[in-house]
């Protein structure tokens, strides 16, 4: 009895504290569903209707293409307008896109689908990071982040199994049609549910102006006297050019370099290692689940204790993987080591997201988050277009160029943002009387928990 009453106890906490953004999470967790039931499917329905390796990386480039330009724009405009619209109108578009492969074959519709399909997730996804960064206290962006990491996962780890298995049993549409009726559902769910938060949220205890996109504070801050009782708060930056966003920017060109790559040899990889298609979206899955476990904890952990020994540790387990893969000629080992990349994600994902939540200036989150994203695109792109030809060169080519990228961004990061990356920056430390101060108690710098054990003096 008091096991099952701790279990509801938690459960309860848990909807209590992700309330704002709870309709957002089971959306992702959809979408990922159908997204992840097509992964695994493409590259072979593809080949199978006459696109050689070459092309079919030109034509996964078209999704992050249309994203590259379209999401930095979007991001821009959803600061400045309501975010539910954005989301819903692109979760339509991409959820239509998604079936059109089915009815228009060849080399040329399949590239137009995918661009539209990147217009819909540009649309989509710079207002839902937005959203939750607005929703969510500032104390627990990374934790926030871990969640909506976990749920993405979820959907991520079942997608494609189903598809997998589906196509397996029923043909090679059944994804497709799949990911398009996700993609409704997903839509419906979050204009049904989801509403606008406040932007009048504080960054770390001072109010912020109006959501016009005016740098500044809406109120200059108390000037502390001499002999007064202070504490520390971070301002916001002042501008998208700080080095909190910019390492994060950079880090994240080398995650979704990585991205890239699988999407357009990962499957044929595994096909030339002797695994049929239910191995093949098991190895998807198997990368959800780490995730899952451990990217709410590490969000809490890069709350407590800063981004920058995640971001190192995250990207030290994915370069490993990248050497790991084309020295393993077993398709089981090569599932098993899925793992260990799943891990680094887990860790490196929360961190990210929490730096970029503290390098955004005032009303402009899903602008920084359109950025951010847009950085990702472009690494995406530039692995996609050249995956192909490096599978020409050579099975092992195209995962050491990966591991490579991702650890020459990681460095070149931590040499950008050092510190910076645990969310202490000097330049955004001011010090303010207690007792002037309108928040209620003391709050904690961007790299501590609500409930840290240690404050900033």
């Amino acid at each position: 009895m008091s096991t099952s009453l701790a279990s509801r106890g938690r459960v309860g906490a848990f909807l209590d504290r992700w309330r704002n953004i709870l309709p957002l999470l089971g959306a992702e967790a959809i979408i990922w569903i159908g997204f992840g039931a097509i992964v695994p499917i493409l590259p072979l329905y593809m080949s199978d209707n006459g696109v050689d390796p070459v092309t079919l990386g030109l034509i996964v480039a078209a999704w992050p293409a249309a994203r590259l330009v379209a999401e930095p724009v979007f991001g821009w405009v959803a600061d400045r307008s309501a975010r539910v619209p954005f989301m819903v109108v692109g979760l339509l578009i991409s959820s239509v896109t998604a079936v059109l492969p089915l009815f228009f074959v060849g080399a040329a519709p399949f590239f137009a689908a995918r661009f539209v399909a990147g217009i819909g997730a540009a649309m989509y996804d710079p207002a839902a990071r937005g959203f939750i960064v607005d929703a969510t206290d500032d104390a627990r962006h990374g934790e926030a982040f871990g969640v909506y990491g976990a749920a993405q996962m979820g959907g991520f780890m079942i997608g494609p199994a189903l598809g997998g298995l589906g196509a397996a049993a029923l043909g090679l549409w059944f994804p497709f049609v799949f990911a398009t009726v996700a993609g409704l559902v997903a839509a419906i769910a979050v204009a049904a549910a989801t509403r606008e938060p406040e932007r009048t949220h504080a960054r770390h205890g001072l109010a912020l102006p109006p959501a016009d996109g005016a740098p500044g504070l809406a109120t200059p801050p108390p000037i502390a006297g001499e002999g007064m009782p202070t504490r520390t708060v971070y301002l916001p930056p002042r501008s998208l050019w700080n080095r909190m966003l910019v390492a994060a920017v950079v880090v994240n060109f080398g995650a979704f370099f990585s991205s890239g790559t699988y999407e357009v040899v990962w499957s044929l990889f595994m096909q030339r290692l002797g695994a049929d298609l239910g191995l093949t979206g098991l190895s998807f899955a198997i990368f959800g689940v780490p995730v899952i476990l451990l990217s709410p904890a590490a969000g809490r952990w890069v709350d407590r204790l800063g981004g920058l020994r995640f971001i190192v540790g995250g990207s030290a387990c994915v370069v490993a993987s990248a050497f790991l893969y084309p020295a393993l000629g077993d398709p089981y080992l090569v599932t098993a080591v899925v793992a260990l990349e799943a891990v680094g994600f887990a860790l490196m994902g929360p961190a990210l997201y929490a730096v970029v939540s503290w390098g955004s200036p005032a009303a402009r989150s899903s602008t920084a988050q359109g950025l951010f994203g847009a950085a990702g695109t472009l690494g995406f792109i530039v692995s996609s277009l050249i995956a192909g030809e490096l599978w020409t060169r050579g099975t092992a080519v195209p995962f050491q160029v990966f591991g490579a990228v991702m650890l020459v961004t990681t460095v070149v990061a931590v040499a950008i943002g050092r510190r910076r990356l645990d969310g202490e920056d000097p330049s955004l430390m001011i010090q303010v009387p207690i007792e002037q101060d309108a928040t209620a108690g003391p709050m904690p710098a961007p790299s501590l928990a609500a409930d840290g054990a240690k404050e900033v003096a």
